[in-house]
């Protein structure tokens, strides 16, 4: 890639978050010998977002000190508060607000996820917040400062971790959540049921198997919740963590799948589109450890790992790039249980409790096979032991299909039309 300005070739990163970040990162280490710069939609130089649900809410730690510091300093230019409007592939173009337009020659798609909402929720009240953003954190501990009742619509790992940052001030919280146990789309019903245990040790109150059917605000602030079961649930603030939206509007109108972040073939690259790659949460790839549908991980250290490997593919170009297959690695830490994790579980339909009572008990360790094969697993408070299962992961070779060669086919003709159409 050779761009048109004597300074040799231009480099466009839209999204600074994590993945966003590290991407700046590596094109800088690599010494590329061209500008990056990085539009982020947000005011804010880069930060960490896994401590919003953590330390900041459980007030151990204040949110200056959640900004992402760099190996080395970064030669880049910031477009900070300023989201990118469309995309011109033809052109090279990514357009900004006021018609602006900033040319490239290399673009990394790192916009991330937003909050979703569930129709009707009064997300503009300052007693309803999401928790994604230090906007939102800011505005959640303003409004947690005389609440002794929050009601958190979600029981993943948002609504999990928040509750168990909620008790260790003292805050009874309450967890509604439509799945029958917590954490259950994520680690399946065995693993759910003994998190949703040791919440219900600690205090905290859960509400399953029911949605919110209502929203009625109370005359001393705060609101009561309807639930689908007809019960109602009465809180001074309402955290909602239901899941995440792909942030793909910009992309609009270029014929790309959309549907669950933008699609990517096995080296990052977007598939309908030249020289341009996706990392962190929006990028839906196959990692033929696992199989060859294309999927999009949600962790902290996919977005740096996934953020490095895009912009060495984008470098090298797509003909050379090397598959991204990355062993899938999170952790989570609930009143006092840490819950960590390798694979991909829910690829795992086969269970066995390998070590531990999970009835009885808080150390465990669980995998998640199919026909014989590794998929994933988790331990719970036993890091030592996950280290073999990380290594059997390792070791496995890629998934030999029929079906592997087909897709590939599919994405390369679909990567045609595209750049035909």
């Amino acid at each position: 890639m050779t761009g048109a300005m004597t300074g040799g070739p231009r480099y466009v990163v839209i999204g600074a978050g994590l993945a966003g970040f590290r991407a700046a990162e590596r094109l800088c280490e690599l010494g590329h010998g061209g500008r990056v710069t990085v539009v982020g939609a947000e005011s804010h130089r880069p930060y960490n977002r896994p401590p919003l649900s953590k330390q900041v809410l459980a007030g151990t730690m204040r949110t200056k000190d959640l900004r992402l510091n760099a190996m080395a300093e970064l030669d880049v230019v910031w477009r900070l508060g300023t989201r990118a409007v469309s995309l011109d592939p033809r052109r090279r173009v990514v357009r900004l607000p006021g018609r602006e337009e900033l040319p490239y020659d290399g673009l990394v798609i790192a916009t991330g996820m937003e909050t979703r909402h569930l129709p009707g929720t009064p997300i503009h009240a300052r007693s309803v917040w999401g928790l994604r953003t230090l906007e939102d954190a800011t505005g959640l501990q303003h409004a947690l400062v005389r609440a002794t009742r929050v009601a958190i619509i979600g029981g993943g790992f948002i609504g999990c971790e928040a509750a168990a940052s909620l008790r260790a001030r003292a805050i009874m919280p309450t967890i509604i959540d439509l799945a029958p146990t917590l954490l259950h789309r994520v680690l399946g019903p065995t693993l759910g049921q003994a998190i949703t245990n040791i919440h219900r040790d600690a205090g905290v109150q859960t509400r399953l198997g029911v949605s919110v059917a209502g929203w009625e605000p109370q005359r001393r602030g705060g609101w009561r919740l309807a639930l689908s079961d007809d019960s109602t649930v009465d809180a001074d603030v309402v955290l909602v963590g239901i899941g995440t939206t792909a942030t793909v509007d910009w992309l609009d109108g270029l014929g790309l799948d959309l549907s669950d972040g933008v699609v990517c073939d096995a080296t990052c690259h977007v598939v309908g589109l030249d020289d341009v790659v996706a990392c962190g949460d929006i990028a839906r790839w196959p990692n033929d450890r696992f199989d060859t549908a294309p999927r999009r991980v949600e962790h902290w250290i996919n977005a740096v790992e996934q953020a490095r490997h895009a912009v060495d593919s984008l470098l090298v170009g797509r003909d050379r790039a090397a598959p991204f297959r990355p062993i899938p690695r999170f952790w989570s830490e609930q009143h006092g249980v840490r819950i960590q994790a390798v694979g991909v579980p829910t690829l795992g339909p086969d269970v066995t409790i390998v070590d531990g009572l999970l009835a009885t008990s808080r150390r465990a360790i669980v995998t998640f096979g199919d026909k014989g094969r590794l998929m994933g697993a988790v331990a719970i408070n036993d890091p030592v032991k996950l280290i073999e299962y990380a290594k059997i992961l390792e070791a496995q070779p890629p998934i030999v299909h029929p079906q592997l060669a087909v897709v590939s086919r599919s994405l390369g003709v679909e990567r045609a039309r595209l750049q035909a159409s």
